[in-house]
């Protein structure tokens, strides 16, 4: 198990098949100008079929895709299986990694063309590489958790107060969001609460097992995990649930799913396609979890017993279009406010979202 949680932390479709149409003879005729085209129409013509098999190797375009292990490549895992054997439309290479630091660079260097990657990193991404790449949909929302041993004492934000919490991800997202929270609940990050960084989610795991009454912020699967060697652990707030009900308009969002602009716009048919399957094998995910976790399995996210508990709360989700650009951009602005850096130093333009423009 300890393997599985180290390889997940070191952190997230066959082909198109067109239908050809096969035209019946021409009846032989004796009158020569119904049967003898100008030089100009054929030309014209050789240009027509030209223009159609261009088309046609377009939509024919293999999606070179990238994910992450953990909860980011969950919802992509059903569409991986079918475009193995060959029963959907999309043409898929997938390449698997623990860390985005090993994808990010494909991507930007045309080697891959579709990645999902933490939600302010999307945001990083299009700033250094002044728009290259957008946002297609948001495939995860948040999986952050809070956990107590023992209890539970915790049933708000605000009974966190005088807490000591362990956490990972110092610097980055979990912290910028567990703050954004503290304060709108109307408590000092600085002063409230007393943080406990950790390196990996296996050092938390182990605090909170030998110490009585310890308290942790937590990201599914590793809740589960935790949950299965630590005695009467609770979870006690839901950090998703938590935005939801400050109703600001955003959604606490851990992933998104990014295209390459030039990819997208040289096939925007493939791209589309893509992602009435992606959308597809969410749905399927979120509603077959038993037969989702084997698929989990096979791709070498987490073992199954693992994503069968975990799925629940891992969020899986699909959102694009108008309210992906309303849920993405409110949740980089809350961010942004927290720190400018976490996404790139200046919120990202209307050309960011997808089909949003």
């Amino acid at each position: 198990m300890k393997k599985i949680l180290a390889v997940w932390m070191a952190a997230v479709l066959t082909a198109l098949t067109l239908a050809g149409c096969g035209g019946g003879q021409k009846a032989e005729t004796t009158k020569a100008p119904e049967t003898t085209k100008a030089a100009g129409e054929e030309t014209a013509e050789q240009e027509t079929e030209s223009t159609s098999q261009d088309s046609a190797e377009a939509d024919e375009a293999t999606i070179r895709l990238g994910g992450l292990k953990g909860p980011t490549s969950m919802g992509m895992v059903k569409l991986l299986d079918e475009a193995e054997k060959g029963e959907c439309e999309s043409s898929i290479e997938f390449t698997m990694a623990g860390s985005a630091d090993e994808l990010t660079p494909k991507l930007l260097q045309g080697q891959l063309d579709i990645l999902a990657v933490p939600a302010n990193l999307g945001a990083v991404l299009y700033q250094n590489s002044e728009g290259a790449v957008q946002a297609l949909a948001v495939n995860t929302l948040g999986v952050i958790y809070i956990t107590e041993k023992g209890g539970p004492t915790i049933s708000s934000i605000a009974d966190l107060k005088g807490k000591t919490i362990y956490a990972t991800g110092k610097g980055s997202t979990p912290e910028y969001a567990l703050n954004y929270l503290l304060e709108q609940n109307g408590l000092d990050p600085a002063s409230d609460v007393t943080m406990e960084w950790k390196s990996e989610p296996t050092e938390v795991v182990a605090q909170m097992a030998a110490e009585e009454n310890a308290v942790a912020m937590l990201p599914e699967p590793f809740v589960t995990v935790a949950r299965g060697q630590v005695e009467n652990l609770n979870v006690v707030l839901d950090l998703t649930e938590e935005w939801d009900k400050l109703e600001n308009g955003s959604q606490f969002i851990t992933a998104v799913l990014l295209v390459r602009t030039a990819f997208a716009e040289e096939h925007p048919d493939v791209v589309d396609t893509f992602l009435k399957e992606y959308q597809a094998s969410t749905d399927y995910i979120n509603e077959n979890i038993p037969e989702g976790a084997a698929l989990v399995e096979k791709y070498d996210i987490v073992k199954a017993a693992v994503a069968e508990k975990a799925i629940p709360g891992c969020n899986i989700t699909y959102i694009a279009g108008s309210e992906m650009k309303e849920a993405l951009s409110g949740y980089l602005e809350t961010l942004y406010e927290q720190n400018p850096q976490s996404v790139g130093g200046a919120m990202p333009g209307d050309d960011f979202y997808y089909g949003c423009e």
